[in-house]
Parts: C-alpha cells; sequence; structure tokens
C-alpha cells in the first residue's frame, strides 16, 4: 500500500494547470496510478487527481461501490482517465454540496453540468468514453477542475455557501 499526503489548498500546485502526459514508462504510470488508487481510498474518497499528491500530470480516478462519506449515492463504476476531457450534454446545472480531500473539513455549494460526456485513455492506453449524470457527473467535472489548476471552493457562487462540515448536514460532498 502506497498511501501519499494529500497536497492541501495553500500549496501552489493545486493552482496551477497540469500537464498531458506524453510518453512515460509503464511502471512510473502503474504506480502512479496504484499511489492514487491507495489513497483515495484511505481518505474515503470517490475521487482524486494526480496534483493532489504532488504530481503535476493529467491524471484523475473516481468511482465507488459503496462509500461511507456518501451513504445515499449509488455506486459509481471505478475510472482511471489519462488525459481527460468532458463536455455538457445540454446546459443544464444543478448545485450541490461538494467538498475536497485538499480543503479539509470544507463544504460549499457548486453548480454543475447535470449530464456531461466524457473520455481519456486508461491505464493501458485505451481509449474511454462513456456518459454520467447527477454525482456521477459532479464528481467528473470536480476531478478535471484539479487538472486546470481550479478547486471548488473557487466556484461557490455566493461566499455564504461556503462552511465547515459540521455546519451543514451531510450532503453531496466529492472527492
Amino acid at each position: 500500500m502506497a498511501v501519499k499526503d494529500i497536497v492541501k489548498e495553500g500549496a501552489p500546485l493545486l493552482i496551477k494547470p497540469s500537464v498531458a502526459v506524453g510518453k512515460m514508462p509503464p511502471s512510473e504510470l502503474k504506480a502512479l496510478i496504484r499511489d492514487m488508487k491507495d489513497t483515495m481510498l484511505a481518505r474515503e474518497g470517490v475521487g482524486i487527481a494526480a496534483p493532489q499528491i504532488g504530481v503535476n500530470l493529467r491524471v484523475i480516478m473516481f468511482g465507488f461501490e459503496e462509500n461511507n462519506r456518501y451513504p445515499g449515492e449509488k455506486p459509481v463504476p471505478f475510472t482511471v482517465l489519462i488525459n481527460p476531457w468532458f463536455e455538457a450534454l445540454d446546459e443544464t446545472k444543478e448545485d450541490g454540496w461538494e467538498g475536497c480531500l485538499s480543503i479539509p473539513g470544507v463544504r460549499g455549494l457548486v453548480s454543475r453540468y447535470k449530464a456531461i460526456r466524457y473520455g481519456g485513455h486508461d491505464a493501458e492506453g485505451r481509449a474511454v468514453e462513456a456518459e454520467a449524470s447527477g454525482f456521477h457527473a459532479r464528481i467528473v467535472q470536480h476531478e478535471y477542475d484539479h487538472l486546470e489548476g481550479v478547486l471548488f471552493t473557487m466556484r461557490v457562487e455566493d461566499k455564504a455557501n461556503l462552511r465547515f462540515e459540521n455546519q451543514e448536514p451531510q450532503s453531496n460532498p466529492t472527492d
């Protein structure tokens, strides 16, 4: 098990756009993915981006069967995306409460596209493409933001909707 420290808000790496993954030794890529997965699972996250463990590459992962932090959410298939992309299926957005492993204990109300198409490549270089809605779509967008140097707190439109976890009933935080 290779659980890494989570890079916290305030670190310059978290607001710096990530670099596309190019030619990379398969052993290094597999080690990065293993470290990300071990760290995400150890912290009971539902998603994580490479910058959150100090690696400035465009790699995200997400997914869970069940998660104690999100008992009411439907499972999301475990997915690794290298050099991911996403597009909105329409302009419909919905508000939801989010949190982040890099900003422990804080939640904020964020508006995200309700339904998206996303894709990238998996660890073996195969193309991945899927559609998602609801919580699944929110997780993908949240993790993708990390690769753009955007934290969820930057997307909270009304700062009155930014608070500590104990000030808000259990809701829909991400990662």
